[in-house]
């Protein structure tokens, strides 16, 4: 069965629920005691996200006497169903899971409600650098989604191989590992070198901690640059090292042994069962002599009410449910990672689970993708353009001129 089958028989499951539900008439009706229940579906991240959904949502349905419908779906189809389903009243979905680059061509498109103007109050328990990215204007404006998943990238390695941590702490001293590691019969650096969100995710952090970027404050494209050059070619040695995973490949690869180092997401390692490799924050210096950088690329997964949502008002009450304090703390138990700064604080969870400190470090010293509707698009060309040069089908130097153009083209500057 391949993706664009099974994608087309989760639309039209979650699309059937709909019109059952639409005929079943209004949740909690009063008087008669014999009310239906309505049903809400959520567009959820495949994965661990979705799993961590499942285990938490009986007690709303019991409570809000409504049935949670979790549809499980890519980033890539999340995107692409919720995007072809904005015309559509009411919509399939009523909350969707959100990667917080694409907030900006969500909120363009008029995917995602205000919650704001739904009444929505902040929340100062969130991580502050969680709590901004569901806003817009970025990072003060109204807020349109909730942090539901603390996913922040960090550094994952195998301590049978990388022994001496003091390594992790700057770019030059990991290639150094790496290649120690190759020479002795291992993998060094595994990467996930496929085109677009992929490989620019493996690669950004490695940019910024060279000095490169791909705008500035003001919205400039500034990725034809020395340091981007020096920061794509450093990449080149660390690919050298190692070999070029898909996500569940590479994570077996770090918890084996068979390679030494990746950067990745908590998601990705961390279950309820702990940590399958350990953790250390991405170095943000180029060598040890280096300024240090912020280089900790945020990722956290949101929740937004859609705009065709038939119930936006319990779908608000669902999205707070599953980012409260309370739920986030069962959560754990089944891989979820928080965003809610008492349960990093918390001592007894950090017992259990002591990466929580890592992930916390990460988060607050983390920097956010750029703030742009074309951003996806962005992927694509630059993924597109890494991918010949990992390839070896063009230069680093070709890479970033062909990239820098064909970003400033779909920027406009």
């Amino acid at each position: 069965m391949n993706r664009k089958f099974k994608l087309t028989i989760s639309i039209l499951l979650a699309f059937s629920i709909c019109i059952t539900v639409c005929s079943c008439g209004s949740a909690n009706s009063s008087g008669s005691g014999n009310s239906s229940q309505t049903t809400i579906t959520i567009a959820a991240r495949d994965g661990s996200h979705t799993d961590v959904i499942n285990a938490v949502k009986g007690d709303f349905e019991s409570e809000n006497n409504c049935i949670v419908n979790v549809v499980s779906l890519s980033a890539n189809d999340i995107r692409s169903t919720t995007l072809d389903d904005a015309g559509n009243t009411p919509g399939i979905y009523d909350l969707i899971m959100i990667d917080d680059p694409l907030m900006p061509e969500y909120i363009e498109n008029d995917i995602i409600q205000n919650l704001t103007q739904l009444g929505y109050s902040d929340d100062d328990d969130f991580v502050e650098k969680s709590k901004l990215l569901g806003k817009d204007p970025y990072p003060l404006g109204a807020t349109y989604a909730l942090p539901f998943s603390g996913n922040v990238q960090l550094i994952f390695y195998n301590p049978d191989v990388i022994t001496d941590t003091s390594v992790l702490d700057n770019w030059e001293d990991i290639l150094e590992e790496c290649s120690k590691a190759k020479d002795n019969g291992s993998k060094g650096y595994a990467i996930r070198g496929q085109s677009g969100n992929p490989i620019v995710s493996d690669f950004l952090p490695i940019l910024w901690a060279f000095g490169g970027d791909l705008f500035d404050d003001m919205g400039n494209v500034i990725l034809d640059s020395r340091e981007s050059r020096e920061a794509l070619e450093f990449y080149l040695k660390l690919y050298e090292t190692g070999d070029n995973y898909e996500k569940d490949d590479l994570v077996n690869a770090v918890k084996t042994g068979e390679a030494a180092v990746a950067l990745g997401w908590p998601s990705w390692f961390i279950s309820g069962e702990g940590a399958s490799a350990s953790i250390a924050p991405i170095p943000g210096k180029k060598n040890a002599s280096s300024e240090e950088l912020a280089t900790g690329e945020i990722g956290n997964w949101l929740l937004g009410v859609t705009s065709n949502s038939a119930n936006p008002q319990l779908s608000l009450k669902l999205a707070e449910y599953l980012t409260s304090q309370q739920v986030q703390r069962k959560a754990l138990e089944h891989g979820g990672v928080p965003t809610r700064k008492s349960i990093f604080r918390d001592n007894d969870v950090l017992t259990k689970y002591p990466f929580f400190a890592q992930i916390y470090a990460g988060t607050n010293n983390s920097r956010v993708r750029p703030r742009t509707t074309a951003w996806s698009k962005i992927e694509d060309v630059f993924g597109a353009e890494l991918v010949k040069c990992i390839n070896g089908e063009q230069s680093a130097d070709a890479t970033i001129t062909n990239s820098s153009d064909a970003i400033k083209a779909l920027a406009g500057k």
